[in-house]
């Protein structure tokens, strides 16, 4: 790892969560992500199983957690498994976790290796009425047979009269309310993301490639610690900026046109998520100003939406008002578009087409309940965005939003985001 280990108490506070949801004479299980192959005998880089890393910190594949916290042997009430290492790994692979460093990462005192893990799951299921069992229901996603899906398929048909519960519906309850080593993990992320930003607006200049900004944002990343993007980087200029999630990142950057950055730091396995728009050469044109500065009017009326009494359904629909009152101001649209709109398509949809936020966590786009209530402790995203491509104009602005009993607190807060500091930073080169 390039990171300093999270506190272990991150862990145990976790797993104590999930567990005081589920049912008496419960058991659940959670499995390692595979390692998929890229092509031949390589494989693409390595990325955790996000429940399984958020309740024991270990970020290793074949790895396996079983939690039965009414299990008749008090010894046996959680399990961690770890791949077991030998001359040839370690060779061929290098380190893998030990016995030891296993208890550490994750606050688990019984640590077996994986090539345990059928006798000991047999032995526990017998003792179990009902199973949790981990699937993909992030919003986002669409149907893949994982290995999630595959090890419930074999659960099912050889433990048939057993109760099967999804362990998704508990985890996207517990997982959206974070804890404070969490936010600190997340505030280093920012806060190497904000200096990746500062480096390119030293950087850009007409004429250069779009990816030897990606090169520069990469650079400072890895330089920081950081294990890279936290996605694939957006590093758009003029008319490209207008498609939503370009990541082609091949074209020239011309004189007078914008560019559009949104990207962030992977730091611990947490994300960060940033967008900002800057101008090429170092200086907004009127018009560039005149929609920037509606993008960032919308952002700081929206971010009073984001409090405990309100969902994140209702803040995307409430925030995307205030984008077409903007809209209205720009001319882009009419009321006369906004009587004849389709409710389906609204007007404001022809400029503003996404979504104003989402969760944020170990995930880009993390696991939460979008239709109650935000609880306290919960990140989202701020980007409203304004797209026309019939004058080569795409800005959108992003920042990441920490919802307190108090109210917002912005987590990127002190990063240049107004004009004349943008301005000011680029021309000072």
């Amino acid at each position: 790892m390039r990171h300093q280990p999270l506190n272990p108490e991150l862990f145990i506070y976790n797993r104590k969560k999930f567990t005081s949801k589920i049912l008496p004479n419960s058991i659940a299980i959670f499995t390692a992500s595979p390692q998929y192959p890229r092509n031949g005998d390589a494989n693409l880089p390595y990325r955790p199983h996000s429940e399984l890393y958020w309740l024991t910190g270990i970020p290793q594949e074949e790895t396996c957690l079983i939690l039965f916290p009414d299990c008749p042997n008090p010894d046996l009430r959680e399990i961690l498994f770890l791949r077991e290492t030998n001359d040839h790994i370690a060779v061929w692979e290098g380190h893998k976790f030990t016995m030891a460093e296993g208890r550490q990462l994750s606050g688990i005192k019984k640590v077996m290796w994986t090539t345990s893990f059928e006798s000991i799951f047999r032995q526990l299921m017998n003792y179990a009425d009902h199973v949790y069992l981990n699937t993909n229901e992030n919003d986002r996603s669409t149907f893949f047979e994982d290995g999630d899906i595959q090890f419930a398929n074999r659960c099912k048909k050889e433990y048939p009269l057993h109760q099967y519960h999804r362990a998704a519906t508990i985890l996207r309850e517990v997982r959206s309310a974070k804890h404070e080593e969490e936010i600190k993990t997340l505030r280093r992320a920012i806060s190497i993301t904000e200096q990746a930003f500062y480096d390119v607006l030293k950087f850009v200049k007409p004429g250069i490639m779009e990816y030897e900004v990606e090169a520069k944002l990469i650079h400072r990343i890895i330089a920081s610690g950081g294990n890279g993007f936290s996605f694939e980087p957006i590093v758009a200029s003029g008319p490209s900026a207008c498609v939503l999630h370009y990541i082609e990142n091949n074209k020239r950057c011309e004189d007078g046109h914008l560019m559009l950055l949104d990207f962030g730091t992977d730091y611990g396995y947490y994300a960060a998520d940033m967008t900002r728009c800057f101008p090429i050469n170092g200086k907004f044109s009127e018009r560039q100003k005149e929609v920037y500065n509606a993008v960032r009017s919308v952002m700081k009326q929206a971010v009073k939406l984001l409090h405990t009494g309100n969902s994140l359904n209702d803040y995307n629909s409430q925030a995307a008002l205030i984008m077409e009152a903007e809209l209205l101001k720009l001319g882009l649209i009419t009321q006369e578009d906004i009587r004849n709109q389709n409710p389906e398509w609204p007007a404001y949809k022809k400029y503003f087409m996404h979504g104003t936020g989402h969760f944020l966590g170990i995930d880009t786009h993390d696991i939460g309940r979008r239709y109650e209530k935000l609880p306290e402790g919960a990140v989202i995203t701020l980007e409203p965005g304004i797209y026309i491509p019939e004058e080569g104009i795409g800005i959108r602005i992003e920042n990441d939003i920490l919802v307190t009993a108090n109210g917002p607190v912005d987590l990127m807060e002190g990063v240049a985001i107004e004009v004349e500091e943008i301005e000011s930073i680029m021309l000072a080169r």
